[in-house]
């Protein structure tokens, strides 16, 4: 599920699941506010659906593709979502899955310093 694509221009799409949590799209829709706030990131970012299972209803999203490109914008990223895990008050686990593959999970609570191992695992690409 968790693959990067290029996005053109320089760019790589870097997808950034909500792995696990009590509202799944609560948390995404959180996290998204949270990133439109990043003047680096702000518009930078879709949502993903996917497909429904046979025994649930409506469209299910639970991924943001992010188009990042080199250097700052990396860093932005990481950092942004460091603090939002941070920020949660419930369990959530996030999966951030680099332009190779390479993919971390996160957790709000497990993690010291969240935005450096997000950061390594997004440039590990280049």
């Amino acid at each position: 599920m968790c693959q990067a694509d290029d996005a053109g221009g320089g760019q790589v799409r870097v997808r950034v699941r909500i792995a696990e949590g009590d509202d799944v799209g609560g948390e995404l829709r959180s996290l998204t506010h949270w990133l439109e706030r990043e003047d680096e990131l702000r518009g930078t970012f879709e949502v993903e659906s996917r497909p429904v299972g046979a025994d649930e209803m409506g469209v299910l999203s639970d991924t943001l593709v992010v188009a990042v490109g080199g250097g700052g914008a990396v860093t932005v990223l990481a950092n942004s979502l460091s603090v939002w895990l941070r920020q949660r008050r419930s369990d959530v686990r996030i999966e951030v899955t680099s332009a190779s593959g390479t993919k971390v999970s996160v957790t709000a609570e497990r993690v010291e310093d969240a935005a450096a191992v997000i950061e390594t695992v997004l440039r590990s690409d280049g």
